[in-house]
């Protein structure tokens, strides 16, 4: 996995150490501390050659200017806040490499606070809270956000969010892969819904029978649109869908494992397998290998997000593909336009609605090359 390209720093940080000040820099280069400013903030016009001087020292003294003391001075720190909802898993390092590119060609760095996945909604609140409070005291310009919250708590907690930002500044929202804009947040998301129909109606036209679906932590609304779609696809084909036929998993490869388990135990004849995100169709894949079940000639496996590892894993993983880099990278222009641009209350809530589409390999049919068109590595 790459690293991103601009300067990224997490909310918990180092100790700091001695460093070069203005003063030192001025004095080095033989100029006044405003000239210095001006050269460094870009504030007025300065002779190329007090300019070169001046970035001469600087670079000598290894001299980095101060983000919160030009903050003070300008309104804006330049950084972009991104509260993800776990890290540690494979989708996210993709959409904070989008943001970052957009970031990094504007001169903007990107402070990133991790809520992690929680079940419990009162904790998910406060984990988020927590994110929000430490991104706002950082005096970021803008906030990339994907919610684990629940739509119930949705309301108030946003508002509660705009008034503390707005106590000090006013932050660019901008939410991921959820709809928010009902709540006055511009918002970028998948069809969630029509992803899963893709899946679904995949494998029934693999001739599957008895399709079952490992989904993502209950009460999400991206697992619930992706359930939505599962069971909408089913009901038209004419297919009854039972509740023994849906189990949870917590988007972690050890949850997808669990979970097929689960599902062999309850449906014996499954002989399709829906799972929200790769990693967890990877433990799904353990299970059935673990029981010499063969893939995909008796039972066909779709994940979704087409993570890099669809394509490693033996059989290839077929997997709804989205564009996770192109995700952040649009989030980020939103951002960056807003932050530039604040907002008089009078424009409409920018709404972005992404396609999905289907990558099919050997999880489901046999024989086939393996499709790199859409990785995004």
């Amino acid at each position: 996995m790459q690293i991103p390209d601009c300067e990224v720093h997490f909310i918990l940080r180092k100790g700091s150490c001695a460093v070069s000040n203005i003063r030192d820099v001025a004095k080095k280069a033989g100029v006044s501390i405003s000239t210095v400013s001006n050269v460094i903030n870009g504030t007025k016009f300065v002779s190329p050659e007090l300019a070169n001087k001046v970035l001469g020292a600087a670079s000598a003294l290894s001299y980095q200017a101060n983000p919160m003391a030009r903050s003070m001075k300008t309104g804006r720190s330049r950084t972009i806040g991104v509260v993800t909802a776990d890290i540690s898993g494979l989708f996210y390092p993709y959409v904070l490499k989008g943001i970052c590119e957009v970031a990094d060609r504007n001169d903007y760095s990107v402070s990133i606070a991790d809520a992690g996945i929680v079940y419990d909604s009162d904790q998910a609140r406060k984990r988020e809270l927590d994110c929000f409070k430490s991104l706002i005291d950082n005096r970021v310009d803008g906030i990339i956000f994907a919610s684990s919250i629940g739509e119930q708590d949705a309301s108030e907690f946003f508002e509660e969010q705009r008034h503390r930002a707005d106590i000090n500044k006013q932050i660019a929202l901008v939410s991921i892969e959820r709809n928010f804009t009902h709540h006055g947040i511009d918002s970028i998301y998948y069809d969630n819904v029509a992803g899963a129909q893709k899946a679904v109606s995949h494998l029934l036209e693999c001739g599957c029978n008895k399709i079952v679906h490992i989904a993502g932590p209950p009460g999400a609304q991206v697992v619930q649109s992706r359930i939505r779609g599962y069971l909408s696809t089913l009901q038209s084909a004419g297919y009854i869908s039972l509740p023994e036929m849906i189990a949870y998993g917590d988007y972690s490869h050890q949850s997808g494992y669990l979970a097929m388990e689960q599902l062999i135990t309850s449906n014996p004849d499954l002989d399709g397998v829906f799972v929200a995100n790769d990693q967890m169709a990877i433990g799904a894949y353990q299970s059935l290998q673990k029981r010499k079940i063969d893939i995909p000639e008796k039972v066909k496996v779709v994940g979704f997000d087409d993570v890099f590892i669809s394509g490693l894993v033996n059989p290839s993983l077929t997997s709804v593909h989205v564009r996770k880099k192109h995700l952040g990278a649009r989030a980020a222009q939103v951002a960056l336009k807003n932050i530039e641009q604040p907002s008089t209350g009078k424009e409409t809530v920018f709404q972005e609605e992404l396609e999905t589409v289907l990558v099919v390999r050997n999880s489901t049919v046999e024989g086939l090359e393996n499709n790199w068109a859409f990785s995004d590595w």
